[in-house]
């Protein structure tokens, strides 16, 4: 008896410190990777078309990163929670369930407290709905992985897309209006010699083109990101 007992205990300390900490090695690379080597605009090129179309300025750039931070997360959270649930035949009616009651919430919260950001964003907030980068996280990773590493890789890929949102946005602004957030940064001395405002910076091509160089930068410094033949 003393034996089994003795067993016993063994036993329940090994579980206890076999248990994985909330920030591991391995929970924190799901933080770690998406802002660089597998970062989900520059490296799986998903996400693009609001890179191009709400990037002209800073303010609407921060916030629909924050948006899709909070949808990511909680979406994979939820999803994660639920995975042994949903019946696979209808599972990306539920993730876009799931989705949808974020990017509703979200929406409500602009309106009601940042209205003109809200009129700015326009219809971009909801597709949030049907963003890749979202559904992709969610069918990929959340559907078959614990909350916690789930609510990780939602907030890692999430800042991930921001961080780029945001880059690009700098850039156009910077350059295309000589404003951030729509403060006057270029003082007016040099336009007396000549400095223009680059209206190209404001046209959603140049976003494209902005995604390239930080594309272009990112393979030049970590040479294994460029893909061999």
């Amino acid at each position: 008896m003393a034996l089994i007992h003795y067993d016993i205990v063994t036993l329940k300390k090994y579980k206890m410190t076999d248990k994985e900490p909330l920030f591991s090695a391995k929970n924190m690379k799901l933080l770690r990777e998406p802002l660089g080597v597998s970062n989900p605009i520059t490296i799986q090129v998903l996400g693009i078309c609001s890179a191009l179309a709400i990037t002209v300025k800073l303010e609407p750039s921060i916030v629909l990163a924050i948006s899709v931070v909070f949808v990511m997360a909680i979406s994979n959270v939820v999803i994660s929670l639920m995975r042994k649930i949903i019946p696979p035949r209808i599972r990306i009616i539920v993730q876009l369930v799931v989705i949808a009651t974020m990017v509703i919430l979200v929406d409500e919260i602009l309106q009601a407290f940042a209205y003109d950001v809200s009129k700015q964003l326009s219809v971009f907030v909801g597709l949030i709905i049907t963003n890749c980068i979202i559904m992709g996280r969610l069918e990929a990773f959340a559907l078959a992985n614990k909350p916690w590493p789930a609510f990780l890789d939602g907030l890692g890929n999430a800042f991930g897309y921001g961080m780029i949102l945001i880059i690009v946005a700098f850039f156009r602004e910077l350059l295309g209006s000589g404003t951030i957030f729509d403060i006057k940064v270029i003082p007016a001395g040099f336009y007396e010699f000549g400095y223009v405002n680059n209206g190209l910076m404001v046209l959603p091509p140049m976003a494209l083109i902005v995604v390239g160089i930080i594309i272009w930068i990112q393979r030049s410094r970590n040479k294994d990101l460029i893909e061999k033949n």
